[in-house]
C-alpha cells in the first residue's frame, strides 16, 4: 500500500467517524434538555429519507456487478469510488436519524413535552413526495426499454441508482433550510446542537480530500464526475455549516443574558411557532 492509498483509507475512516459522531449530538442534547424546542422535525425526518437513498446508492455501487459494469461502460472502464466506510456510514446515519425523528413524532416515549415544530413543513413533505415519484418514474422508464438496449447510451439501472443519489443530493440542498429560517426568525440557536455542525464540517473536508486522492490514484478525474453526489455532498454541507457557525458564534451568540433566558422559556412553552411552511 502506497502512502496516498494509506492516506485515503485514513481520511475515509476519520470522516466516517466524524460524521457518525455528529448524529449523536442533537438527540443527546434533546435528552439533556428533555425537549426538542428550538428545533423542528424537518431536519431529522428528511435526513432519514436521504440516508435510505444514500445507503442504497453506496451498497449497489459497491456490490452490484450489473451496476459496476454499466458504470465502467460510461466512465472509461473505471470502477466507482465507493468504499466500505461509505456503506457503514450510511447505514449508521439512517438508524440514528430514525431514532432522532421519534423524539419529535413520539415525544411521550422519551419523557418530553410536545414542543413546536413536530410536524413536517409543506416544503419538506413536498421534497419527500417528489423524490419518491422521481425514482418511480425512472424505474418505469428503465423497465420499458428493450432487452437488447445498450446501457452505455440508453436508459439503464445505473440511471435509477443515479436518480436515487440525486434524491440524497436534493435533500442535502434543502434539509438545513427550515432550521436556518427557524433560527433566524427566533433570533437564537438555542436547542440546536453546534457540535453536530463542527463534526460535519470536519467530515466534509476529509470526504472531499479522500475523493480527490482516489481520483488521482486512478489517473482519471471521472472519480469526481462519475460520483457527483459524494463530491457535492461535502461542499454543500460545509457551506451550510459555515452559516450555522456564523449564527451560533457571531449573529446570535449566547451570552447568558436575561433576554436569552426569556427566549428559551418561550420556546419551552411552545409560544414561538415560527417555522418554514
Amino acid at each position: 500500500m502506497s502512502f496516498l492509498e494509506f492516506l485515503s483509507a485514513l481520511f475515509g475512516w476519520i470522516y466516517t467517524l466524524s460524521w457518525s459522531l455528529s448524529f449523536y449530538s442533537q438527540p443527546l442534547l434533546n435528552i439533556r434538555r428533555k425537549s426538542t424546542s428550538g428545533t423542528t422535525v424537518d431536519f431529522p425526518f428528511i435526513n432519514t429519507i436521504g440516508f435510505i437513498a444514500y445507503l442504497i446508492y453506496n451498497t449497489v455501487f459497491y456490490s452490484s456487478p450489473v451496476i459496476r459494469h454499466q458504470y465502467a461502460l460510461r466512465n472509461n472502464d473505471h470502477t466507482p469510488t465507493v468504499a466500505v466506510n461509505d456503506i457503514v456510514f450510511a447505514a449508521h446515519a439512517f438508524v440514528v436519524c430514525a431514532v432522532l425523528t421519534t423524539q419529535y413524532f413520539f415525544p411521550a416515549i422519551w419523557g418530553f413535552d410536545r414542543a413546536p415544530g413536530t410536524k413536517p413543513s409543506r416544503l419538506i413533505l413536498g421534497v419527500a413526495t417528489g423524490s419518491f415519484a422521481a425514482v418511480a418514474i425512472i424505474i418505469f422508464v428503465v423497465l420499458s426499454m428493450p432487452p437488447d438496449a445498450d446501457p452505455k447510451v440508453s436508459w439503464a439501472w445505473l440511471d435509477v441508482v443515479y436518480t436515487i443519489s440525486y434524491v440524497k443530493l436534493l435533500i442535502t440542498l434543502v434539509k438545513y433550510v427550515p432550521q436556518l429560517v427557524y433560527n433566524f426568525r427566533n433570533r437564537s440557536t438555542k436547542g440546536w446542537s453546534i457540535g453536530q455542525i463542527l463534526l460535519d464540517f470536519l467530515g466534509g473536508i476529509l470526504s472531499i480530500a479522500q475523493l480527490a486522492i482516489d481520483s488521482y490514484l486512478q489517473g482519471d478525474w471521472s472519480g469526481i464526475t462519475g460520483n457527483p453526489v459524494k463530491f457535492a455532498l461535502g461542499n454543500v454541507s460545509m457551506l451550510y455549516d459555515l452559516v450555522f457557525m456564523a449564527q451560533h458564534y457571531v449573529i446570535y451568540r449566547d451570552d447568558g443574558s436575561a433576554k436569552d433566558g426569556e427566549g428559551d422559556s418561550l420556546l419551552e412553552r411552545g409560544e414561538v411557532r415560527r417555522r418554514l411552511d
